[in-house]
């Protein structure tokens, strides 16, 4: 399955200073989630201090997350299953000071 990930307000820093990421994900015999989707990017995407972007199976508070574009909260969160080509989009609006 093929997606488009981005990230913006400094979640890009943990994802190797890169905004856009297209994955394509390895097929599986169950469908696809956000919280898989959040392991997945874990294990493969994810290139430094973890704990600044996921808390126990989701985001951290204070990242919002857009799904095409559509708060992931109004798309039932972490069991949204996902579908080829969306657009997820991570945004820390996390600000040191």
């Amino acid at each position: 399955m093929h997606l488009t990930l981005e990230f913006a307000g400094g979640a890009e820093l943990l994802f190797g200073k890169q905004k856009t990421h297209p994955v394509d994900l390895p097929e599986s015999q169950t469908p696809w989630t956000i919280r898989t989707l959040l392991v997945w990017m874990r294990d493969n995407l994810l290139r430094e201090r973890p704990e600044l972007f996921i808390q126990g199976d989701s985001v951290r508070p204070g990242i919002l997350v857009l799904v095409n574009d559509t708060d992931w909260e109004l798309l039932d969160g972490l069991n949204y299953q996902l579908k080829e080509n969306d657009n997820i989009l991570f945004v820390s609006t996390l600000h040191g000071g």
